[in-house]
C-alpha cells in the first residue's frame, strides 16, 4: 500500500512561486511514475506534470511548461513541484498521485493510470 501526502499549498500574487512537496509512505519512488494533477472549482481533474523515475523521464502539461519543474528527493522519498511565475488560472487543488510502474507516455496524463493519490493542497493565485 502508497500512502502520499502534499504540502506546500497556499496564497501566493501572480508572478510568484510555490513549492509543493508529495511525502510516499510504504514504498519508495525509485520504481514509481509520480504525477500532479490539478482541479479548478467546476472543472475536471486536469494533468500537470508526471515523473518517471527508473528513466528519468518527466512530462509537463503545456500550460505549465517552462514555468513548472518536476523533482525529487530520493532520500526523503519525497517528490516536488517547483512553481514559478505563478498565474491565477494556475489556482486550484493539486493532487499527487502514484502508480508502482512506468506508465507508458500515451497514458502519462490520463489519470486512472495512477491508483494512489493524496489529499490534495490548494493554490490561490491572487491577480
Amino acid at each position: 500500500q502508497v500512502q502520499l501526502v502534499e504540502s506546500g499549498g497556499g496564497l501566493v500574487q501572480a508572478g510568484g512561486s510555490l513549492r509543493l512537496s508529495c511525502a510516499a509512505s510504504g514504498r519508495t519512488f525509485s520504481r514509481y511514475t509520480v504525477g500532479w494533477f490539478r482541479q479548478a472549482p467546476g472543472k475536471e481533474r486536469e494533468f500537470v506534470s508526471a515523473g518517471i523515475w527508473s528513466g528519468g523521464s518527466t512530462y509537463y502539461a503545456d500550460s505549465v511548461k517552462g514555468r513548472f519543474t518536476i523533482s525529487r528527493d530520493s532520500a526523503k522519498n519525497t517528490v516536488y513541484l517547483q512553481m514559478n511565475n505563478l498565474k491565477p488560472e494556475d489556482t486550484a487543488v493539486y493532487y499527487c498521485a502514484a502508480a508502482i510502474l512506468s506508465i507508458a507516455q500515451t497514458f502519462i496524463a490520463i489519470k486512472n493510470s495512477y491508483p494512489y493519490w493524496g489529499q490534495g493542497t490548494q493554490v490561490t493565485v491572487s491577480s
